[in-house]
């Protein structure tokens, strides 16, 4: 269910399905790094102004599970246009700084991005831009990047399925929105 917030702002509800917490897991492989499965946690915010604030942590999963090290941490804004498009200033951990473009898919809640713009610090290692896909589907947040550098083609190399964190608040919030006529039981409910 995607719920608009009362004081979102009004530029930014094309972007509503992006807001809360998120977490999942995905796949990392790109020539010269680990192959590995990742951990995810994504949060878009947003206070009112005319953008969302993005974080973005990653962490490589063992055989069964477990954390073992973190990956890759991003941070940014998002905002949206009234054309429908999209721009997103990103800071990464390893030094890269980016700014990407794209659009909101008509009538429906997606997202394609390509980097405009690639700033990298002497630490960083070599890239030279990116694709990103977002997609709103079933209530889950999934997602797929491409990169690439001067020795390595355009390619994906990170997708993840995220799934919407429901805070102790939220579910307090639903609880007292229920009706008052609800059944006793609860199974009457779903007859």
């Amino acid at each position: 269910m995607i719920e608009i917030p009362s004081d979102l702002h009004k530029d930014l509800v094309p972007l509503a399905f992006l807001l809360g917490d998120w977490a999942g897991a995905g796949v990392h492989d790109f020539p010269g790094a680990e192959k590995c499965n990742f951990g995810q946690e994504v949060t878009f915010r947003h206070d009112g102004r005319d953008f969302l604030e993005y974080a973005s942590h990653t962490w490589v999963l063992d055989g069964d599970g477990n954390k073992v090290r973190p990956l890759e941490s991003e941070h940014g804004f998002w905002r949206i246009g009234a054309d429908r498009k999209v721009e997103v200033t990103m800071t990464r951990d390893d030094g890269v700084i980016e700014i990407w473009y794209g659009e909101l898919a008509d009538r429906k809640p997606q997202i394609d991005l390509v980097t405009d713009a690639v700033a990298r610090t002497a630490a960083s290692g070599p890239y030279t831009g990116g694709k990103r896909l977002y997609g709103y589907v079933k209530s889950d947040l999934m997602w797929v990047g491409e990169k690439q550098t001067p020795e390595v083609e355009l390619r994906p190399y990170m997708s993840a399925h995220l799934k919407k964190v429901v805070t102790p608040e939220e579910v307090e919030r639903w609880a007292k929105a229920l009706p008052d006529d609800m059944p006793d039981d609860g199974i009457a409910f779903f007859k």
